[in-house]
């Protein structure tokens, strides 16, 4: 018996990597400053993907890089972690 396959659908899904487990908490996957989940896009976005990437910081906190630089630019920012009021530093980057 031969089957001769005529159409395909194919699906797929994708998630950001944060380092976080899927068992972990569900507030992991939620940018901690729009509130939106990471595999959507940031209020600034129209797409979520490469086009609104994540940033890592040294303080292990991950948000979408959109709302971190619009969190830095406001004066009561201080520089510093929305969540942990700890000076603003990205992974890695020594800065």
């Amino acid at each position: 018996m031969k089957v001769k396959v005529k159409h395909w659908h194919a699906v797929a899904s994708w998630r950001w990597d944060t380092g976080k487990e899927e068992e972990e908490d569900e507030e992991a996957d939620i940018c901690g400053i729009c509130r939106a989940e990471f595999e959507a896009c940031c209020p600034l976005c129209k797409t979520p993907g490469d086009d609104c990437p994540l940033i890592y910081g040294e303080c292990t906190h991950v948000f979408h890089m959109h709302c971190m630089l619009k969190w830095l630019e406001r004066p009561s920012s201080k520089q510093q972690c929305p969540m942990d009021r700890r000076e603003w530093k990205v992974a890695g980057s020594g800065t």
